[in-house]
């Protein structure tokens, strides 16, 4: 046995708190992120997973690193820094404000919101239009059900 294959079988300690890497490829056709670090196991990159959206792009790029349960051998990704240069994408992400306190969630778009499911939606425009689809709408209340409007048409 060599000194290096000595080295690659002595358990690796575990690694506490964020460290910084580098992608630096992905593996065959599940894609997977691959990652150097400091410290890590002798030889090749080790595939790790990941909370973020990456991208050929983001190659070469600096990576936050978290280890599930302290193994060197499970890293996840959990942010690209950027450094001072402008977002990777070609576009900046579209701009949508959430609020939720556990009582209420507020969504906040600049033009157009869809809720969507199978062949029903609800669209809410930036101009105060509300339009509600679907292959069969319901209204029902225990109470007083109030359609209210400067006109109401019925069919």
């Amino acid at each position: 046995m060599s000194g290096r294959d000595f080295l690659e079988q002595l358990p690796l300690p575990a690694i506490d708190g964020l460290r910084l890497g580098e992608l630096i490829g992905f593996s065959g056709d599940d894609a997977s992120p691959l990652v150097l670090y400091p410290g890590q196991p002798v030889g090749t990159a080790v595939v790790a997973r990941t909370l973020v959206d990456l991208r050929g792009m983001h190659l070469g790029r600096t990576v936050a690193l978290i280890f599930e349960a302290g193994d060197p051998g499970r890293p996840i990704i959990i942010g690209c820094l950027l450094g001072s240069e402008a977002w990777p994408f070609d576009d900046a992400p579209a701009q949508v404000e959430v609020d939720a306190d556990g009582r209420r969630l507020v969504l906040t778009t600049k033009k157009e919101m869809v809720l969507r499911c199978g062949k029903a939606s609800i669209t809410l425009t930036s101009s105060g239009h509300v339009r509600i689809r679907g292959t069969s709408v319901s209204s029902s209340a225990s109470g007083t059900n109030r359609i209210v409007g400067g006109s109401v048409q019925i069919n």
